[in-house]
């Protein structure tokens, strides 16, 4: 990040809508710094064999009726290994409408509950 003549951090470019600021850690960009410390808390606790299988960006087809309507894709995905489950992560600073709407259809249609992080 640059810096104000008055020494702040400053971000280069344009103003995200939230102000999310885009994050890159091991050699993978993230779309805010929530979402890149997330992934860096899951990698320790995929090193602890607390979890198995991280996917980053998994897609949901949101199929209806025999008809494709939307995709859905979560930050992350793994496999909880005290509980043996699939869990599904979305990493949230703002709840918009769009996701609230995306998030009951996929849960309607999949075996998961999607866990938001804040």
């Amino acid at each position: 990040m640059a810096q104000d003549m008055a020494g702040r951090a400053s971000r280069r470019g344009p103003r995200t809508k939230y102000g999310a600021v885009r994050t890159t850690v091991d050699g993978l960009t993230f779309s805010s710094r929530r979402e890149s410390r997330r992934y860096a808390e899951l990698v320790l606790l995929l090193r602890a064999g607390q979890i198995r299988d991280l996917v980053l960006q998994p897609k949901y087809a949101i199929d209806v009726s025999g008809r494709h309507i939307s995709t859905y894709i979560a930050d992350f995905a793994y496999t909880d290994l005290t509980t043996g489950q699939t869990v599904v992560e979305d990493v949230k600073g703002v709840r918009t409408p769009l996701f609230i709407l995306k998030k009951k259809l996929v849960e309607a249609l999949h075996p998961f509950t999607i866990r938001e992080v804040r």
